[in-house]
């Protein structure tokens, strides 16, 4: 017997095809979905809780609206957490993800692998995580007026986590005990790589949406530091990079990297700009990293040891005091002599450079005859040759290999 099927005539399929397709997405948890759409409930009821907590500084019941806005903050987190789990990580088992997810995925696992051995790390930068996801979703499909309102929001909890981050890594480079010892070098990376990370997302959007006049003070070394954003840094162009990092973090992360730390942050560089220079072979690349060099070693007693009230050694605090007199003093000549000021700022940065790194466990015996060649060429200092004649048949003069003394 022949089968018939039913056929509806007149029906509007497009209207059905919608309706399908939104209980598709909703009982499918992807991006759009029901995962999604609860995101979107509890962004929406964060930035309310957020907005009452911000309005009055003096409200009554400033405590209770903080409470508010916290757990309003943890369930967001948690409904980000579980999108995630849900949908990224079912989409890229099934490999149905783009490229974005696949990425996304891949920093969630980044940041959870850090759970068991950097807790506190792990607590901060899961949560910078999840809001930077979030972020790129609200750019993508909210409106105007609710990115708005989205980015003060974001913008305030950053600055919070980013110094939570960066007080972590101080805390860590501060101590003495030698359970951190060995990984001080990639502490000092840590730092700087969270300094850039927050200029280029979170400052940017600072100066982006407030007024000029509130960055006045930092917009100078922030203009200089974006030259650095553009092309492939050598050493050289990285320490440079550096420097202007530590410049800014001066003004803006005071507390979060106090000055004890800040000082082992520029020794660290200082380190670097002069192995550089010794190690440079071409005479030309050598000069760069020279004049480098010498501009880092000015940032560091200018910006942080002429701020320095506490010295741990009263000797190193009377030597710098003589220091800082002389540079005052040629200071004066800025405006009549230029090149002079120039020439005795070198010899007075060179000199003062000398006499630190002499005994230093470091070999720095290349550049310290490098300074030496300099500051003879300057005038500065006298080449003597060490001439003596043998007792005995032999009246020859034997010349020994030439030294400089200061």
């Amino acid at each position: 017997m022949e089968e018939k099927s039913l056929k509806i005539s007149g029906a509007n399929t497009t209207f059905f095809n919608k309706i399908t397709k939104t209980l598709t997405k909703m009982l499918i948890p992807t991006k759009i979905g029901i995962n999604g759409m609860l995101i979107s409930i509890k962004r929406n009821s964060l930035m309310k809780a957020y907005e009452n907590y911000k309005k009055d500084a003096e409200n009554s019941n400033k405590e209770e609206l903080e409470k508010k806005y916290d757990e309003s903050y943890t369930v967001y987190l948690e409904a980000l957490d579980k999108y995630v789990m849900d949908s990224i990580y079912k989409k890229v088992k099934n490999n149905t993800a783009t490229e974005f997810e696949k990425d996304a995925l891949s920093r969630y696992y980044e940041v959870t692998s850090l759970k068991e051995k950097e807790y506190i790390d792990y607590k901060y930068r899961k949560q910078k995580y999840l809001l930077e996801l979030d972020k790129e979703s609200v750019e993508v499909s909210a409106k105007e007026k609710v990115q708005e309102k989205y980015n003060k929001f974001y913008i305030d909890k950053m600055d919070t986590l980013y110094k939570a981050i960066l007080k972590n890594y101080s805390i860590k480079l501060a101590d003495t005990t030698n359970i951190y010892d060995s990984s001080k070098e990639w502490i000092y990376t840590k730092i700087f790589y969270t300094l850039e990370e927050y200029i280029q997302k979170i400052l940017t959007l600072k100066i982006d949406m407030g007024p000029k006049d509130e960055f006045q003070d930092i917009i100078d070394d922030y203009e200089k530091f974006e030259a650095y954003t553009i092309g492939k840094l050598d050493t050289k162009d990285n320490i440079e990079k550096n420097t202007i990092l530590l410049g800014i973090s001066r003004k803006i992360f005071t507390h979060s990297i106090p000055l004890i730390v800040a000082e082992q942050c520029y020794e660290k560089l200082l380190k670097d700009a002069r192995i550089l220079v010794q190690d440079t072979k071409m005479a030309a690349k050598r000069e760069k990293a020279y004049t480098m060099l010498i501009n880092l070693i000015e940032d560091y007693n200018v910006r942080l040891l002429s701020t320095k009230v506490y010295w741990d050694n009263m000797k190193d605090r009377e030597n710098y005091k003589k220091f800082w007199d002389k540079y005052k003093e040629i200071s004066k000549l800025k405006d009549t002599d230029f090149v002079e000021y120039m020439k005795q700022k070198e010899v007075l940065f060179m000199k003062n450079d000398i006499r630190k790194i002499e005994n230093a466990k470091i070999d720095y015996s290349k550049i310290i005859t490098y300074y030496k060649r300099k500051l003879i060429d300057y005038e500065a200092m006298r080449e003597l040759k060490n001439q003596y004649k043998s007792v005995g048949k032999y009246t020859g003069t034997i010349n020994k290999e030439n030294r400089v003394v200061a």
